[in-house]
């Protein structure tokens, strides 16, 4: 996906604790909000995100500082762009390496992924709340319900390469997409590694800027029109 970044639009000094969108690279084994946490302490200021990210899966995190954080409904909907590698042979109690993992010795043949209008079923293991409470807790405690299906569009699934337990793609998608779930219409696989790439037209490789209000509203339109 092409950048669209108006280098004329001001930006927010990275010491700044004015309001602004700041990339982040998640590292994995921490929670969206553990990152948003430890950045809402260093700087003091009121801090959300918009698009959680799995604790095993890395990659790019908007983080909204100060006013910012009003920009969420927006910026949430944006689609989402994915390096995604699926273990072969293997099953997940979870779809992804934090499950029980269990081997099946079978390797599917056809590792076609989903594409277009799919539904999904929400996993256990989702912030989503049913009941006022979100499914993980509920799974924590060893709850399992029905959970809601959702609609949701996979725009592309490119196979990038295949080894002989292990199959590489990138995944184009809207907002809401379980990855670890339409890699587990192999069947026999998991998601073993998840990555963000892009967020809409904002990318991974710019980790660490922090914009300002006035250029995210260049660059995305429906905070453009919010604005006027």
């Amino acid at each position: 996906m092409p950048k669209s970044r108006p280098s004329s639009a001001p930006r927010v000094p990275g010491d700044s604790a004015q309001s602004a969108v700041l990339l982040c690279d998640k590292p994995a084994g921490i929670t969206s909000h553990d990152v948003v946490e430890r950045i809402r302490r260093k700087r003091g200021c009121k801090a959300g995100h918009a698009g959680t990210l799995d604790p095993f899966a890395t990659g790019l995190l908007l983080v909204l500082l100060g006013s910012a954080t009003g920009l969420q409904r927006h910026l949430v909907g944006l689609p989402k762009t994915y390096l995604a590698t699926a273990r072969l042979g293997w099953r997940s109690s979870t779809g992804d390496p934090d499950g029980e993992l269990s081997e099946t010795r079978r390797i599917p043949t056809a590792l076609t992924l989903p594409r277009g209008r799919v539904r999904q079923r929400v996993p256990m293991t989702s912030a989503v709340r049913v009941g006022g409470e979100r499914l993980y807790r509920k799974a924590h405690r060893g709850e399992t319900i029905e959970t809601p299906e959702r609609e949701v569009e996979v725009y592309r699934a490119d196979l990038l390469a295949r080894g002989s337990e292990t199959a590489e793609y990138e995944i184009e998608c809207s907002t809401g997409t379980y990855v670890r779930t339409l890699i587990e219409t192999l069947e026999d696989a998991y998601c073993s590694q998840l990555r963000r790439t892009a967020i809409g037209p904002f990318h991974v490789e710019d980790a660490g800027e922090e914009l300002s209000i006035g250029l995210v509203a260049e660059m995305v339109p429906a905070i453009n029109d919010a604005l006027r």
